[in-house]
């Protein structure tokens, strides 16, 4: 019995400092949460890419394939191309970063990023494709 009263008188000063810091930590978590946001903001809202397959001579390159890639997820969409070259990937989140590139006859465009850092709605990107 007298071992146990002495853990016991031993432990009190921690148990005590800790209920003394216990209201001073949630106040702590408190201030540390972010201001409510009022109206939203542009990184609630989906983003649209939209652009065109080019050739060096900045002709389009109708069926040429774009390939968009999650750069969290790793998961790939593709589009293909139309007479005109354009492309469009709607309802992007805006807080992941992509990667876009096109291929045209084993070609391939310079990958592209569409930064979640960009907070415009609509990004344009044109992808050049050297098809010499």
């Amino acid at each position: 019995m007298k071992k146990a009263i002495s853990v016991f008188a031993a432990s009190l000063p921690v148990m005590l400092s800790l209920c003394m810091l216990w209201p001073l930590m949630f106040s702590t978590l408190a201030l540390a949460a972010p201001a409510p946001q009022f109206g939203g903001s542009s990184k609630d809202k989906p983003r649209l890419l939209t652009g065109k397959v080019l050739d060096s001579g900045d002709s389009p390159l109708p069926n040429a394939i774009v390939y968009l890639t999650n750069t969290r997820t790793r998961s790939v969409k593709t589009y293909i191309v139309g007479p005109d070259g354009a492309y469009r990937f709607p309802a992007l989140q805006p807080n992941i970063d992509y990667e876009v590139y096109a291929q045209f006859n084993n070609h391939k465009s310079g990958t592209k990023t569409v930064s979640q850092f960009d907070d415009r709605s609509e990004v344009y990107i044109s992808l050049k494709v050297n098809t010499k």
